[in-house]
């Protein structure tokens, strides 16, 4: 049976119709490795005033310590002007920072530019946020933080909190019910998608079960190890890395060894690292230089983002060692997707109905079940 050409594959904007743009968050302060760096940028922000204040804030046309915002949904922050704040930090939230980099964040819309509200509304427990990645073997990231990472559209599973209403082209799983036999889960339908996505985000689709299947159990496993919640991954007992010299306080280089697979953070070593794991790259950029640089270039002098450890956390080193771990699993080979065989095309997706989808799919749901604070305190009437 012919494959699914280039034409025939649906869009994932058709068939995950909502988007949003990333936050865009203005300055780098604000996020941090470590949420007690936060605290401390927080504590030295405030205890500032006047020009000293609004300089440490480094201001943009679209935020500055005289802005008057709301306070994130689900978040509970002030909302009085930063010029005259006072009060302890909010409590950093984890986020995903950069391709496989976990951070925090101060999670006060006063600091950030564009913080996308309808992003936070949705932001829970059940909630996986696919991330358009660029060029790589990874085109999408799929996590279950809510990613401030610079990039492409973000698609949410669900468009309401508690995993209510699937952000799937209405009608899609009865159409692929109907072909497989049996009606797969907006998981299953996500988990296809990351096995079977194109570098041009088109995502062939099949009627066959047994591919399917493969698919749906290939896509549940990258699902599980970007997101890295649930069971630790564990590389086999003689493949897993180690510390094998200590790290020292504030290592400042990194490089590899392929022939000894080991991973020297100046006279730090971690091995054994395989040269997949090493030579990982989104976008171009080598997933573990960025993780290592996030971590160890120094913020310039006088500014909030110069505040941070004075040594190096024993809680980044177990953040490396599972880091290691999950980009040496997702390395694995893969079953090969393209071409599927009894293809659900694009055209048999717009002659049924499903496609295209309506516009109002493409917007966010209405999700205003309770009161939102707004600037100065205030409430708006719903």
């Amino acid at each position: 049976m012919p494959g699914v050409t280039n034409e025939d594959a649906p869009p994932l904007a058709d068939l995950m119709p909502w988007s949003v743009a990333p936050p865009r968050l203005g300055r780098a302060w604000p996020t941090a490795p470590d949420p007690a760096s936060l605290k401390a940028r927080w504590t030295a922000l405030l205890a500032a005033e006047g020009a000293g204040r609004s300089a440490l804030f480094e201001p943009t046309r679209s935020r500055d310590i005289r802005s008057s915002v709301a306070q994130l949904p689900g978040r509970r922050t002030g909302t009085e002007r930063l010029a005259r704040a006072s009060g302890p930090c909010p409590e950093p939230v984890r986020v995903l920072a950069a391709p496989f980099d976990e951070r925090w964040l101060i999670p006060d819309q006063r600091l950030i530019d564009a913080a996308r509200p309808e992003l936070w509304r949705v932001a829970d427990e059940r909630q996986v946020f696919l991330v358009e990645a660029g060029a790589g073997a990874h085109p999408l990231l799929a996590t279950s933080l809510l990613p401030t990472l610079a990039g492409g559209r973000v698609r949410p599973l669900y468009r309401r909190p508690g995993g209510a209403e699937p952000n799937l082209a209405p009608g899609l799983t009865d159409r692929l019910a109907a072909r497989l036999g049996s009606r797969p889960t907006e998981t299953d339908v996500l988990a296809w998608v990351l096995a079977a996505v194109r570098a041009d985000l088109t995502v062939p689709l099949t009627g066959d079960p047994e591919v399917w299947a493969r698919g749906v159990a290939s896509g549940r496993r990258t699902l599980w190890l970007m997101r890295r919640d649930g069971e630790r991954p564990k590389l086999p007992g003689g493949r897993r890395p180690y510390v094998r010299a200590p790290l020292p306080p504030n290592p400042r280089a990194l490089r590899y060894d392929p022939e000894e697979e080991t991973l020297h953070l100046d006279e730090g070593r971690v091995s054994p690292v395989p040269v997949a794991a090493w030579e990982h790259e989104v976008a171009g950029v080598r997933t573990l230089e960025s993780w290592f640089a996030a971590r160890t270039t120094p913020g310039t002098p006088g500014t909030l983002a110069a505040i941070g450890p004075a040594a190096w956390p024993q809680g980044w080193t177990s953040e490396l060692l599972e880091l290691i771990t999950v980009l040496s699993l997702l390395a694995e080979p893969r079953e090969a997707l393209d071409p599927v065989p009894a293809p659900v095309t694009a055209a048999f997706l717009r002659a049924d109905g499903v496609l295209p989808p309506a516009p109002r799919t493409r917007r966010p749901a209405s999700v205003l079940d309770h009161q939102e604070e707004g600037p100065e305190g205030q409430f708006a009437l719903l």
